[in-house]
């Protein structure tokens, strides 16, 4: 879903050629069905299954941007030469990462590009977040990241995300706190770049996000058009990249690529 940062989170849903707003029809019945076919949105051609959230098997297997350093970022190869695309590589992956802290089923540390401020952190169902380092490349922020993830976590629990709000933190306060516990690795990883490669935010402000939910789930029921080619139900909320509805949860990122009808 396509999203902007209004008080709640605006969003829109590709569908064929359009972008349909859908804050319209929470607390309103809609009906979602799967034609069968799918595309791969990077080459476009169809494929039987979608592999990484809809890519063909061909594009998942050569694409730079389904590597397993995307999902890790410190294990980034691209200063060895060894990226399957050197172009897509620096214009990705040697640009400028944000370190920063989230708050969504829980404090978790996470990186994200500078362009994908504040859209990462609303796909994650974020309540709350805050950047800490603005460094030089994707390789770095890796770095960082694990050196604070030792001592917090970096994932979202993305069922009791969509259980409830999550409570309010102090992010300033946390901040300061596994910056001084993770001192001593950061400096150790600082040791091995310039002061230009890695800045510390002290000024960063925490970013408030609200979203457009009426009700939370008492019981989170996942959906799949796999399983259920027709989805419908009353449209209750919709966070991060899900749809919450009276009959279960839907994610749709998931199932990018997916032809469907919108009633």
């Amino acid at each position: 879903m396509v999203t902007s940062l209004e008080s709640p989170v605006e969003y829109q849903l590709p569908v064929d050629d359009k972008l349909v707003s859908l804050n319209d029809y929470i607390g309103k019945s809609i009906s979602l069905k799967y034609s069968g076919e799918i595309n791969c949105i990077a080459c476009g051609n169809r494929t039987n299954k979608s592999f990484n959230q809809g890519h063909c098997y061909r594009c998942f297997i050569s694409l730079a941007s389904c590597d397993m350093c995307i999902m890790k970022p410190e294990t980034c190869h691209y200063h060895l030469g060894t990226c399957r695309e050197p172009a897509w590589g620096e214009s990705q992956c040697m640009q400028h990462h944000y370190v920063y802290l989230a708050n969504s089923s829980g404090i978790k540390v996470g990186i994200t590009r500078g362009t994908q401020i504040p859209t990462r952190w609303i796909d994650q169902g974020a309540s709350q977040a805050l950047p800490i380092f603005c460094v030089s490349n994707r390789l770095l922020s890796g770095k960082i990241e694990m050196a604070i993830k030792a001592h917090v976590s970096d994932r979202t629990d993305w069922r009791k995300m969509l259980k409830a709000k999550a409570e309010n933190v102090d992010l300033l306060e946390k901040r300061d706190e596994l910056v001084r516990i993770a001192e001593t690795e950061i400096n150790k990883i600082k040791e091995e770049y310039t002061e230009t490669d890695i800045e510390f935010l002290g000024d960063a402000e925490p970013v408030i996000i609200n979203y457009p939910v009426e009700d939370y789930p008492a019981k989170v029921t996942s959906l799949n058009f796999d399983k259920t080619p027709e989805i419908e139900g009353v449209l209750k909320g919709i966070k991060g990249q899900y749809l919450i509805l009276d009959t279960g949860v839907l994610n749709i990122r998931k199932f990018a690529g997916y032809l469907i009808t919108l009633n």
